[in-house]
């Protein structure tokens, strides 16, 4: 039995592909229409179910005592660190993982905690570590556990330092222009209804950057070869890690779906960190991922967030090449 909570949209996208399109398996354009429809579904249930999620949360708690509660001195450090370890266990690529990045920006958590889930959440997750420990061993699982995590907490409390907090878009929920007395007597239904309008402003505001993202992934996913990079990748040189972040970048992929080409890049020669890096901007830094943020971050933020998230992946590269 397929323990994939997503199975069901495989094969809904299976389905559509090929029996109700008619694309033959054979043909790069069948690849992309059924990558398309599965992530498609994939993202918009998830970015439903959070943003609905997160407008009931903002609705029924004390968003402000909550806010303070996290600012405590207390805990500052350690919000950063169970955000990464959240994001280490959520099984979702760097698409996927946007939703849930809106969603805490609607709870209003503090920039460093987002941005260490939206870090690291792609970069690590358990199927890929157990792909890890099965390939590699645990010394360099554990490696690479805490090289994602550690990119994931460093980019938060950077990223914050940097002050790119002015340069978010908040999504704030619709507020009723009028009231009358007949607001004191709501029917129960009224809260859901709110929640999912307010929801459902989100959903449309950022749709159109989903669409486009998805389908600069799906021409990828179907018309890239994977053995495209091999030959520039395997050189001994110090150029090499940062060119692998560079043509990994308009790529699109998981963790989990990346690891049999670094362990086939690695079979060809490429260094180790040289394929760990290539792997990790594959899935953590890629344009589908940009069209999404954009409708979040102004364009300076999401360039000071792709530095920093590369100039990350780039020292764990180089890292990987001496100790390994």
């Amino acid at each position: 039995m397929n323990m994939n909570i997503f199975y069901p949209l495989e094969l809904i996208a299976n389905f559509l592909t090929f029996q109700v399109f008619k694309l033959s398996p054979e043909i790069q354009l069948a690849s992309s229409v059924e990558f398309f429809i599965y992530d498609g579904l994939k993202i918009f249930l998830l970015l439903i179910f959070i943003t609905h999620l997160m407008s009931y949360i903002r609705l029924k708690l004390p968003v402000k005592k909550f806010k303070e509660f996290l600012s405590n001195r207390k805990l500052y450090g350690i919000d950063v660190v169970l955000a990464s370890g959240f994001g280490a266990l959520t099984p979702f690529c760097s698409c996927s993982s946007i939703p849930l990045f809106i969603g805490f920006l609607q709870a209003g958590l503090p920039i460093r905690v987002v941005f260490a889930f939206l870090i690291t959440s792609p970069l690590v997750n358990e199927i890929a570590l157990a792909l890890f420990l099965g390939l590699f061993g645990i010394k360099i699982t554990l490696f690479y556990l805490f090289a994602g995590m550690g990119i994931g907490i460093i980019g938060g409390f950077l990223l914050e330092k940097l002050g790119l907090e002015k340069y978010i878009e908040r999504f704030e929920g619709e507020e009723e222009k009028k009231k009358c007395c007949c607001c004191k007597n709501k029917k129960p239904q009224s809260t859901f209804s709110k929640v999912s309008r307010e929801a459902f402003v989100i959903i449309r505001k950022i749709t159109p950057y989903v669409l486009i993202g998805l389908a600069v992934g799906a021409l990828i996913h179907g018309f890239v070869p994977a053995n495209f990079f091999e030959e520039k990748l395997a050189l001994d040189s110090i150029f090499a890690v940062p060119l692998a972040v560079i043509f990994a970048v308009p790529l699109y992929s998981n963790a989990s779906g990346i690891i049999p080409i670094l362990q086939a890049l690695i079979d060809k020669g490429v260094p180790f960190g040289t394929a760990l890096a290539f792997m990790m901007a594959t899935i953590g830094l890629s344009l589908p991922e940009a069209m999404m943020l954009k409708r979040v971050l102004k364009l300076k933020a999401l360039l000071i967030f792709f530095s920093v998230v590369a100039v990350g992946i780039m020292l764990i590269g180089f890292l990987f090449n001496i100790i390994l």
